[in-house]
């Protein structure tokens, strides 16, 4: 090494006051980082390591856990461990889809957070070669409601303008996602963004860097001092700590003509192997590329293109700079990517090359400023087997007793209330900002169960979901988990799409409490048992921990992004309710709802508190398989899943959506709260002809699984009559009032 001239402190005074720390290695880890070296890292080399080690990065807490997902499948043609998933769909075609997180950054600066968060996970998607079709969402804030809670809304108004923002400008639908209020997510929201796209078998793309002497390219935006150490900033406790520096800034008019020259460049055959500068910018990118093909790189830190000056090597490797991807060409066919780029007025620069000899070699001209085996960043990262403990609050939320809380006095006034709290309240508020039928290929928009979007040129469709809940991972870790992925599953085979894979993004707090780590192991267990029942595979996915605040940790809030086929334009099936006339049919468990969990008990009676609904996934199974069966075989006019809310919910949204009303006879011993507002898994509502009842209750039947003739599609009215007596009754377009109200007056 070198003198050093950048007024950087020396790899002694490093150790010696413990710099390290503030860069968020531990005492550990930077002896560990000593012991590979066989030296004291430099500056440049100790904030490389960090981030490389950070949680975000290598996932030191949880990597022991993914490893038990199931991940493969004969339709599976990329699995983790690249940029996105990949799955193949048939006529030579495939999907490529992920979610993420950009939790933190949005805690802080919300606009840009979500923003950014979009952008990234665009650029992970078509970096596998694929051309994103759609963007889904999955968000939490603290409640929205009264004077003390306006900075949730200033967040909750702000990551919605900046998904709208950026997905708006680069033209892809935002066509889906959903959004949960609850104050265990006040200081920490939750913004997890999910990308789908199409491509061919013979496009698919990897982030390889192989080929002694090949030519490594900074393509797109020039670098800034954005970003900086936001892989770190995302691995530790209370984002509101941290510098906004620390949050980048996106561009997506940049993206879009990124997308465009990657796309193209791709299709030439000449590109060795790609990547997008995502967490942790040019160190990730560069280091985990060269591991995948077991090669060396050499980059000269001062052919990066930037865009302030007196950049140095640290601030160049870790910044986090939007609309920025790294290259390998062939040797020899740089040029094709200058042309390219230069042809989308986009910058590709030669700044280095693939070496032979497995390190991640940085100059400076003819200086070297770091050398580090690259198998040390990646491969040898630290992997914690963390303590996991039962926590003590389960003893007491399992105790309840719900003959503990009183009925309501009147339950058309309690679906009112449920559907009038934001949770359940429509959501039309957020997507209407969002552009969902740019590219006209959107066929169900934001608001049913499921997104569909169809496939040109084809009779084919993909459905699309994004589903969690915190509450029931918070009550029983591990069916909460198994409820997060069959409630996926569920919606997808509501609007006529076989589920086919799973995208995960998993959101917790702190992994060094053993509570909080027996939530992320007990329902990541939960979630590889459900994805094997469904023969869902795990394809991609993020994990994001330290989500909590002033001790306040966030619920374990496991997302699942869901991806299916519906197989024929004709199967596609929506919520609402479609003819005057037709039966109504419960298809699953009609007796076994209770409280434990539910929406209703949280908003009422203000408890969390039971244990999260009872779930067989083998019944699970054979409700979806003979759901969609039904819906192929044309005798299904609508389908809904039960969930938040339960069956008055279910209800009044089909009503709501096909502006009929229905009329519904119940017989049942329980509670009326249970039977109403109980949240029972493995239950669908679906709308027949008369002429198809027969025939459908005759394939539900055969394929064991229960069903219920409920009542009628008809009126204007929501008319629910049990053991004879009536229980709610109101005009639908009362209900719609509410439901279509509140999130706007609440934002006023």
């Amino acid at each position: 090494m070198t003198t050093n001239v950048r007024n950087e402190p020396t790899p002694q005074q490093i150790a010696d006051e413990k710099i390290y720390r503030t860069f968020g290695l531990t005492d550990e880890e930077y002896d560990k980082v000593v012991q590979l070296m066989g030296r004291k890292p430099n500056y440049v080399e100790t904030g490389i390591y960090s981030v490389m080690w950070s949680e975000h990065c290598s996932y030191k807490s949880s990597r022991p856990i993914l490893k038990k997902f199931p991940t493969q499948a004969p339709h599976v043609l990329q699995g983790p461990g690249e940029n996105a998933g990949i799955i193949d769909i048939g006529d030579n075609l495939a999907v490529s889809f992920k979610i993420e997180s950009h939790n933190h950054p949005s805690a802080i600066e919300p606009y840009q957070g979500a923003a950014t968060g979009v952008g990234g996970i665009i650029r992970d998607v078509f970096t596998m070669g694929a051309r994103p079709i759609a963007l889904l969402n999955s968000l939490r804030f603290g409640e929205i409601d009264g004077a003390d809670n306006a900075h949730n809304r200033y967040l909750f108004g702000n990551v919605v303008a900046g998904i709208a923002g950026y997905g708006n400008c680069i033209g892809i639908p935002t066509v889906g996602g959903e959004v949960v209020f609850d104050d265990r997510y006040k200081y920490n929201p939750l913004v997890n963004a999910m990308c789908v796209g199409l491509l061919t078998h013979d496009e698919i793309a990897k982030g390889t860097a192989s080929g002694v002497g090949n030519p490594v390219l900074a393509v797109g935006a020039r670098t800034g001092r954005d970003g900086i150490h936001g892989a770190t900033f995302a691995s530790t406790e209370d984002p509101h700590s941290k510098e906004r520096s620390a949050v980048q800034v996106g561009d997506p008019f940049m993206e879009k003509l990124l997308l465009e020259a990657c796309l193209e460049l791709i299709a030439t055959g000449a590109v060795v192997g790609i990547q997008d500068m995502g967490a942790a910018g040019l160190t990730s990118s560069s280091s985990e590329m060269a591991a995948r093909a077991g090669s060396g790189l050499e980059l000269d830190m001062l052919k990066v293109p930037r865009r302030e000056e007196g950049m140095t090597p640290y601030e160049l490797m870790l910044s986090e700079s939007q609309e920025r991807m790294l290259v390998v060409m062939e040797k020899g066919k740089e040029h094709i990517a200058e042309e390219i780029f230069r042809k989308w007025n986009l910058e590709a620069t030669v700044i280095g090359k693939v070496t032979d000899d497995g390190k991640l070699r940085l100059t400076e001209g003819d200086e070297v400023v770091a050398e580090i085996e690259v198998t040390t960043l990646v491969d040898d990262a630290p992997v914690y087997h963390r303590p996991s403990a039962r926590p003590a609050y389960l003893d007491e939320t399992l105790s309840f007793d719900p003959a503990s809380i009183a009925l309501p006095e009147n339950f058309t006034e309690t679906l009112h209330t449920l559907l009038g709290t934001p949770t359940i309240a429509s959501k039309e508020y957020v997507y209407s900002q969002y552009d969902y039928m740019v590219r006209t290929s959107t066929v169900v928009r934001p608001g049913s169960d499921a997104a569909v979007v169809a496939i040109r040129g084809t009779r084919k469709a993909l459905a699309m979901s994004t589903d969690g809940n915190g509450r029931y991972v918070y009550l029983n870790p591990r069916r909460g988990g198994q409820h997060a992925i069959a409630e996926a599953a569920r919606n997808v085979v509501c609007s006529g799409g076989k589920p086919l894979a799973v995208t995960d993004c998993l959101n917790y707090s702190s992994p060094e409490k053993p509570e909080i780590f027996y939530q992320f192991e007990e329902s990541c267990a939960g979630m590889s048992e459900a994805c094997t029942a469904l023969a869902t595979p795990v394809i991609s996915g993020n994990v994001s921990l330290y989500n909590q605040t002033n001790d306040l940790d966030i619920y374990p809030t496991p997302i699942i992004g869901m991806v299916g086929l519906v197989e024929d334009l004709d199967h596609i099936t929506t919520q609402e309710f479609k003819q005057a006339g037709n039966r109504i049919l419960l298809v699953g468990p009609s007796d076994t709802a209770g409280l434990g969990g539910s929406e209703y008990l949280r908003v009422v009676h203000g408890q969390i508190a039971g244990d999260a609904p009872a779930l067989d996934l083998n019944v699970e199974k054979a409700l979806q398989t003979a759901v969609l069966t039904a819906i192929q075989e044309g005798r299904i006019r609508a389908a809904h899943d039960l969930a938040e809310g339960g069956l008055a919910v279910a209800l009044s949204e089909s009503c709501i959506g096909g502006k009929l009303g229905a009329t519904i006879e119940l017989n049942s011993t329980q509670r009326l709260d249970e039977v109403l507002f109980g949240e029972a898994g493995s239950r669908i509502l679906v709308e027949v002809a008369p002429e198809q009842l027969s025939g459908v209750e005759a394939l539900f039947a055969k394929a064991g699984v229960s069903s219920t003739v409920l009542g009628t599609v008809g009126g204007d009215r929501l008319e629910i009559r049990v053991n004879g007596e009536a229980v709610i009754s109101d005009a639908v377009t009362h209900l719609e009032s509410t439901w279509r109200g509140a999130i706007p007056c609440l934002m006023k």
